[in-house]
């Protein structure tokens, strides 16, 4: 059977170039994960900060056997990078680590390598499975993806060989990651003089400067013809999430900026102040998350007063615009696959316990509303359908015990009381919880008569 390899790997080339270019010591950084690993008895890998891998501690040569396989189950193929590109920004907003959840189900972890407060790259460890084994989940996978037959039983099994490790000691190893990617971070060699996204940025504005003089322009003119169509085309692209568009019509603006201000440093700065406010909301309006772009505005304009080149303030900008339109369009379906595993983990803990909405999305980190949204979306009926189904699935197993009353199974499965839990019982299953036990009842008889 061919391999599907969606994980992207540097060659060996490509990984003595990074080599020289990266700005914190990869060598020592690749040491240090092989440590780790050896400590935790995990697989870890390392990744560039477009979600490339680096480097990896599979012995089998590609990133993970599991993910490989069952990329061969599936119609569609999972991008494994776009996954543990928003594991690591997530790490990067909560505190240096972050514990998710893959399209699969299974558990990774991500903590971010940062040089002069940027992200430049992360260190992530598994896949692990933190749970037993939900046919719940096995079944949304297997409508999501298209699976049939005897593809089913193979994915069952894939999955049951994920290695199992407790929640408790995957935050220990978590916590034990970050601090490794935190002593590489503090390892930063002398900067390099440019990179080759800088030098490719600073050609295109300069190229963009060219054309406008050839067309006649003068300072004057320039300052009185602000291009807001092209202002406009970069908010439509960025809430489209193109980056490559929103890359290149936002050098042609910084090209005009530059122009028209002979690029005085206060003047580009305070346009560029104003361009962050714009970028952000076209963020917004794509569907980024309210709350993770406030946070990136709060770090990145607390970062702009350490400039004192016009270059620099092109480059942060240009960074800022590739992590606001992640946050749009490359990661959204991942973020969104994220948040209803983090949620159905909460019931599958807390199901006896009272439950509310807010509680719920406190726990997946996003707004109320925003949650009701995205698991309607996803799971096609609301959050309080599940959560009853999976209280009346509770329900069943605890009316298999005669000595168990009406009244303590509502109260060991979370319903307010005996008489809700029956009405609920009933719309959901056809029947009373009595009638249920009934035929449970006569059933058990039929087998030991």
């Amino acid at each position: 059977m061919e391999i599907i390899n969606t994980c992207q790997e540097y060659s060996k080339e490509e990984l003595d170039t990074l080599r020289k270019t990266v700005n914190y010591d990869l060598d020592t950084a690749i040491r240090f994960l092989k440590l780790y690993t050896q400590a935790v008895d995990t697989d870890s890998f390392l990744i560039d900060n477009k979600g490339k891998i680096i480097f990896s501690t599979y012995t089998s040569g590609i990133y993970c056997t599991f993910c490989q396989r069952i990329q061969n189950l599936l119609d569609d193929n999972l991008q494994c990078s776009h996954v543990h590109l928003y594991g690591s920004y997530q790490a990067e907003r909560f505190g240096g680590k972050y514990i998710f959840f893959c399209p699969i189900g299974m558990v990774h972890w991500a903590s971010p390598i940062m040089v002069e407060g940027m992200m430049q790259g992360a260190m992530l460890g598994g896949p692990v499975n933190i749970t037993s084994t939900d046919d719940f989940l096995i079944n949304e996978v297997v409508e999501k993806h298209n699976i049939r037959g005897s593809v089913i039983g193979e994915l069952k099994a894939s999955i049951k060989e994920v290695k199992y490790i407790s929640p408790g000691r995957v935050s220990s190893m978590a916590e034990m990651l970050s601090l490794v990617a935190g002593q590489v971070s503090k390892l930063n060699p002398v900067q390099v003089a440019e990179d080759q996204d800088n030098l490719q940025q600073q050609s295109q504005i300069a190229e963009y400067i060219h054309f406008l003089k050839s067309m006649g322009g003068d300072d004057e003119t320039m300052d009185n013809t602000y291009p807001i169509d092209k202002e406009r085309e970069l908010l439509a692209l960025i809430s489209s999430g193109d980056k490559e568009g929103s890359r290149k019509v936002l050098n042609e603006i910084l090209g005009h900026v530059f122009f028209a201000s002979g690029r005085n440093f206060d003047v580009v700065k305070s346009r560029i102040l104003e361009l962050v406010v714009l970028l952000s909301r076209a963020a917004l309006e794509g569907g980024a998350s309210l709350d993770e772009i406030f946070g990136l505005n709060y770090k990145y304009l607390n970062q702009i007063h350490t400039y004192t080149s016009v270059d620099q303030l092109a480059s942060w900008l240009s960074r800022i615009m590739n992590r606001f339109t992640d946050c749009v369009f490359d990661l959204r379906d991942v973020k969104h696959v994220d948040v209803i595993y983090k949620a159905l983990e909460f019931v599958k803990k807390n199901y006896m316990n009272k439950i509310s909405l807010n509680d719920v999305a406190e726990t997946a980190n996003i707004s109320p509303s925003y949650f009701s949204k995205v698991f309607k979306e996803e799971m096609k009926f609301n959050f309080n359908m599940y959560l009853n189904q999976f209280r009346v699935n509770m329900s069943k197993k605890l009316l298999m015990e005669d000595s168990v009353s009406l009244v303590n199974i509502a109260f060991l499965t979370g319903f307010e009381d005996q008489s809700y839990v029956s009405k609920v019982f009933k719309k959901i299953t056809g029947m009373s919880p009595e009638k249920y036990r009934e035929s449970m009842g006569r059933r058990k008889q039929d087998k030991t008569g």
